[in-house]
């Protein structure tokens, strides 16, 4: 083959790097968590996530359906599938054992996962002051939440002190409790100075989970 040859042939094209649905999925939530915990449900468009991940909005269509769908991806099948008490039990960590699974030690566990998520956690807290309006597509599931996280929680089988009596009875109350001493910390968390998130709520299971009575259930 001759230089001219050579120089004339047409370059080949580069190949499109296909990328699998799952690959998809992640890289559009990424963007998402990202986009909407800087700019909020409302200022977040589909145009904004498309142009993030490289795809066109009919692409991005394909895999969300429409906006309330990037919420689901973003929220219900990434936010509250992470530290569950599963996941927990899995850990082998103090406390995790299914035949003595204790409730705080858990919580501790869901903190230090939280700790290692801060966009996600950023998302949540966005998605949560806006999802006062009842228009918005969150506001039923943020209404739900104590009750769902209270029903969800209830299904597994946590060892308390005997003075705590049954948990069915006794624990509602202490379970919300915890959820609105977490979700303030995680507020305060994003704010400068940070507080570390872990510390601070170690100080808040001490009053929610008191000595003596606590002591060995922890």
């Amino acid at each position: 083959m001759t230089v001219g040859q050579e120089q004339g042939r047409t370059p080949e094209k580069r190949r499109r790097v296909r990328k699998s649905p799952e690959e998809r999925r992640v890289e559009i939530t990424q963007a998402a968590v990202r986009l909407i915990g800087e700019k909020g449900y409302y200022g977040t468009s589909l145009k904004d996530v498309a142009e993030a991940v490289g795809m066109s909005q009919p692409g991005l269509l394909h895999y969300i359906g429409n906006k309330e769908g990037l919420l689901s991806m973003v929220l219900l099948d990434s936010y509250d599938v992470l530290g569950s008490p599963e996941e927990f039990m899995r850990s082998g960590l103090p406390g995790s054992d299914p035949e003595r699974l204790l409730f705080p030690a858990y919580l501790r566990y869901l903190v230090r996962c939280n700790a290692r998520r801060r966009e996600l956690v950023r998302l949540f807290i966005i998605l949560e002051s806006e999802a006062f309006g009842p228009g918005h597509p969150l506001h039923g599931y943020f209404e739900n939440r104590p009750a769902d996280i209270w029903k969800r929680y209830s299904a597994f089988p946590w060892v308390i002190p005997p003075e705590m009596g049954e948990w069915g009875k006794t624990m509602e109350p202490v379970v919300r409790r915890c959820g609105e001493a977490m979700d303030g910390i995680q507020i305060r968390w994003m704010h400068r100075p940070p507080v570390d998130l872990y510390d601070e709520w170690l100080e808040f299971e001490k009053l929610i989970f008191p000595s003596p009575m606590w002591d060995g259930y922890r």
